[in-house]
């Protein structure tokens, strides 16, 4: 009889609930720790199940599935929200860690997820050195953003100045060695290092953003085709439309990765000024319509499944693939 396991996640324990037949067990908890995570794999090697599932939950889920996955076990990691819909439609009104991994046990069963393969070591540390980078440089833009607003008063101290232009430069340096940080990585590896060049063809894309996007992408599984990756990125578009009274506008999904959304807005906005296809593209969008935001994202989107590209092929990003000469004749 299959067994399927269920492993909810907290950030100093994890439950685990078996269910067989149809029926769940009983809770087993064990701690966070490479100890915790030792007697699990033991107990789940007892059970021999058909498939583990858990979330994709903060940070904390990570450690634990690697580990089960060396140990030669099958793991799902599955989307929190995913998740989310499937207790929404079980109806299940309490909200417990038991409930939680019972429910992750019978969402296993019945949805099939694919199994989940852990990216190598310098990817991982590249993903993290290009979240931090993104992190820094977001303070950077709101120092800036300060910066110029203390500027713009007269009575600003210039004591207040300094300090703002400290902080800024303090940033500028911290972001400097992690980017040569990133880079020393990438050359480790020529795979990554083909990456990065064939990503920098692309035009408003410099070796800044390249190297973000690259962090984010380089642990994606290669079979993910181009509209799951906008998917993964929150860039995929929503409708809401049932019945006659509900039909809203399409909107963007923003459930996903925040960073590469953040890292394609300047390139974005670049290539429109500077790649006539991208501008074209643009343009014809919003003649028909549509709003200026929504047409960035748009080019973010392509530039997205461009990049993409980049990996799945191993050749440089080319605007011509992507974008229609039709939209330049007119």
């Amino acid at each position: 009889m299959s067994v399927f396991v269920g492993v909810d996640i907290a950030a100093k324990t994890f439950d685990l609930v078996n269910r067989k037949g149809g029926k769940a067990s009983k809770v087993e908890s064990f701690s966070q720790s490479p100890q915790g995570h030792a007697k699990a794999i033991k107990r789940l090697h007892n059970l021999k199940p058909t498939l583990i599932t858990m979330e994709a939950t903060g940070i904390y889920y990570f450690d634990l599935a690697v580990a089960l996955v060396q140990a030669g076990l099958p793991v799902a990691v599955i989307n929190p929200k995913s998740f989310h819909h499937f207790a929404k439609l079980k109806l299940a009104g309490s909200k417990t860690d038991g409930v939680d991994a019972a429910l992750l046990a019978e969402y296993g069963e019945r949805i099939e997820p694919s199994l989940w393969t852990p990216p190598d070591e310098v990817r991982l540390a590249l993903r993290d050195i290009g979240r931090q980078i993104n992190r820094l440089t977001g303070t950077r833009t709101q120092a800036k953003n300060r910066l110029h607003a203390l500027q713009a008063k007269n009575s600003t101290r210039s004591l207040l100045v300094e300090d703002e232009q400290e902080g800024i430069a303090y940033l500028d340096r911290r972001i400097e060695r992690l980017s040569q940080a990133a880079l020393a990585l990438i050359a480790e590896c020529e795979t990554l290092s083909r990456y990065l060049t064939h990503m920098c063809a692309a035009k408003g894309v410099g070796k800044a953003s390249a190297l973000i996007v690259l962090a984010e992408l380089c642990v994606l599984p290669s079979s993910l085709k181009a509209p799951q990756v906008s998917r993964f990125a929150g860039l995929d578009v929503r409708l809401t439309q049932s019945g006659s009274s509900v039909n809203r506008p399409a909107r963007l999904s923003k459930a996903g990765n925040a960073y590469l959304r953040a890292a394609l807005y300047m390139p974005a906005m670049s290539a429109i000024q500077h790649d006539p296809r991208v501008k074209a593209f643009y343009d014809a969008l919003v003649s028909r319509g549509k709003k200026k935001i929504q047409a960035l994202c748009a080019v973010m989107r392509k530039y997205l499944t461009g990049l993409w590209a980049c990996i799945q092929t191993e050749t440089a990003f080319d605007s011509a693939m992507l974008f229609s000469e039709e939209h330049l004749k007119a």
